[in-house]
């Protein structure tokens, strides 16, 4: 046995020494094995429980990211695809997209408290804090289902035209936006009414993937396949600025304190580092070199670490990037 973990240990060690010292302001830090079978989808942060939540085929994985040690588990969701989380009500949703389900988790327990259904296969899952409202996006339903998180019911389904990929709200504004994969165009949509507020086309950008927002300076970051990360003007959908990013991106990223914006690129194995230099200017300042085919993406903002999911020499793990001292 002391020799398997030998050996395990040693690809991983060769694989952090590819994606080892770079030029940039993030590094390698460590990889957190999890192993078992089955694909994986989102991660998600808990930054002020020091917690990450690892969708695993029918399961979340929660690891403790002061121990980098798996804590837990969250069973029962088939086909997971994310989880969004409600931390002043206790609560984690899971997209179920192999059920057309969102399960309800008590977060101390990690026990289901209940399941609601959804439109067809569930994928990115939104927890929007000024309502109180989960918003899970169906995919192949091509709608979002609205669920009151405390009460546990559904308020609302929302058409959405397209098939939705991921999301972020914006609360003081009432607003939450969402990708449409194969409409390259972002919806609006207003969380008071629960309908599509607008539509806004991502040219020059295409088939958009990952989301991330500047709520201070009102600017999304989006992903596209064909290798751009859009900044885009939230209030009005004008394309501000584009920088280029590498091939199979699925996931994007800010840090409001550094002003960083990342782009997780599976099939370049790179994620691509931008400094939001103003809110009409975005610089690449590095392209982090990371592991073939991890592309889903989460940032912590207390810590400024990013973890990566991947499948390392056969065994499914969480690359762990932190930035340089003095970036």
């Amino acid at each position: 046995m002391r020799h398997a973990v030998a050996a395990l240990f040693a690809a991983f060690v060769i694989a952090a020494g590819a994606v080892g010292a770079q030029e940039g302001p993030y590094r390698f830090a460590r990889a957190i094995p999890i192993g078992g079978e089955g694909g994986w989808d989102y991660l998600t942060v808990d930054a002020q429980a020091h917690r990450l939540y690892v969708s695993h085929a029918t399961k979340i994985v929660v690891i403790d990211t002061e121990s980098y040690k798996a804590v837990g588990e969250i069973a029962d969701t088939p086909g997971v695809h994310g989880i969004a989380l409600a931390p002043e009500l206790g609560r984690g949703f899971s997209s179920n997209g192999r059920e057309n389900k969102v399960s309800i988790v008590d977060l101390k327990t990690l026990k289901t408290i209940q399941k609601v259904t959804t439109g067809d296969n569930p994928d990115a899952i939104l927890y929007e804090p000024g309502r109180k409202e989960v918003y899970a996006f169906n995919g192949r339903g091509k709608s979002a289902t609205v669920i009151d998180a405390a009460k546990g019911t559904v308020i609302a389904t929302i058409p959405l035209e397209g098939k939705p990929e991921f999301a972020q709200a914006d609360s003081k504004a009432g607003r939450i936006f969402v990708n449409l994969e194969d409409l390259n165009s972002i919806k609006v949509i207003d969380t008071a009414k629960h309908a599509v507020a607008a539509t806004w086309p991502i040219a020059p950008g295409e088939s958009a993937s990952g989301m991330a927002i500047d709520l201070d300076n009102h600017r999304l970051y989006i992903g596209c396949d064909n290798k751009l990360m859009l900044m885009i003007d939230n209030t009005n959908g004008a394309v501000v600025y584009s920088v280029p990013i590498g091939e199979g991106v699925d996931a994007n990223a800010f840090d409001p304190a550094t002003k960083l914006a990342f782009a997780s690129s599976g099939g370049s194995a790179t994620v691509t580092v931008a400094r939001e230099e103003s809110p009409t200017l975005l610089k690449v300042v590095q392209t982090l070199k990371t592991v073939k085919g991890a592309r889903t993406m989460a940032l912590d903002p207390l810590t400024h670490r990013i973890y990566l999911a991947a499948n390392v020499s056969g065994t499914f793990t969480i690359q762990v990037y932190e930035m340089v001292k003095g970036s």
